[in-house]
């Protein structure tokens, strides 16, 4: 019991969830598409444009309308953006959340979209460089991550610590990983991932992050040979800023 209850804290999100009839303003004037995988299902956002494609992945406990500032420097470049809501969040199905889950959404999204620019914040980072090692000959070009873990240890072990669970927790913990999907904790790693990626990418993350820990932004950073790591300060967790947006746009579009 204490394992389910531990688990069911570590991975089943408490808000994010929104219902059709109250769509947030931003995902109100879209197209909307609903994927079936399994017997999951997971919504997306479509704000139609040229054939340039950007796929955009939020974190834990948010959705879609996360992007609503980031997306007016997107769109200036006039290509079409989709947005996906995470397992368990938004208006897509489930009440378990997990990385290995949401890689298999994005690349639904990516089989039939074929974006060539992928952009994640924060656990949707990490989904996004899970994705990209997992399918490197996808259509992804170019990839953004935003303030995002690299290792599940160290999230793993942050949460026994916060809850000032045992050592046997963390043993029953790993098992169940092992046993569910058949990794080990220390295996899943961002900055393990990154070193097989060879595509451009920005990694973002700034100094003051109280969420995730800016030295997991550098774990990644020192792996992937071809990205440029962007330190940020007083920016926190949600990294929403005019200047990196720019940055950010300059590397896409005109680098």
């Amino acid at each position: 019991k204490a394992l389910q209850v531990s688990y069911s804290l570590f991975s089943e999100p408490r808000i994010g969830k929104i219902k059709k009839d109250k769509l947030p303003k931003v995902l109100q004037n879209t197209e909307t598409e609903t994927f079936q995988h399994d017997e999951h299902q997971f919504q997306t956002y479509i704000w139609k444009g040229n054939e340039n494609k950007i796929l955009l992945v939020h974190g834990w406990e948010s959705n879609s309308s996360r992007w609503k500032k980031t997306l007016p420097y997107l769109l200036k470049s006039g290509s079409t953006i989709i947005a996906i809501d995470a397992p368990a969040h938004g208006q897509s199905s489930g009440k378990e959340f997990n990385v290995p889950r949401y890689a298999e959404f994005i690349n639904k999204v990516v089989e039939k979209h074929q974006p060539s620019i992928i952009i994640g914040h924060s656990i949707g980072g990490a989904a996004c460089v899970y994705h990209q090692y997992l399918f490197p000959d996808s259509s992804i070009q170019k990839m953004v991550v935003l303030g995002a873990p690299s290792d599940l240890k160290t999230l793993i072990d942050n949460y026994i610590q916060m809850l000032s669970l045992n050592s046997k927790m963390l043993t029953l913990l790993e098992n169940r990983y092992l046993e569910h999907f058949k990794f080990k904790l220390e295996d899943f790693s961002g900055k393990k991932f990154a070193s097989h990626i060879t595509i451009k990418g920005i990694i973002a993350h700034d100094n003051t992050d109280k969420i995730v820990a800016f030295e997991e932004g550098k774990k990644i950073a020192s792996t992937w040979k071809n990205a440029r790591f962007i330190e940020t300060t007083g920016l926190g967790h949600s990294m929403h800023d005019e200047a990196l947006y720019q940055e950010i746009y300059h590397f896409l579009f005109e680098d």
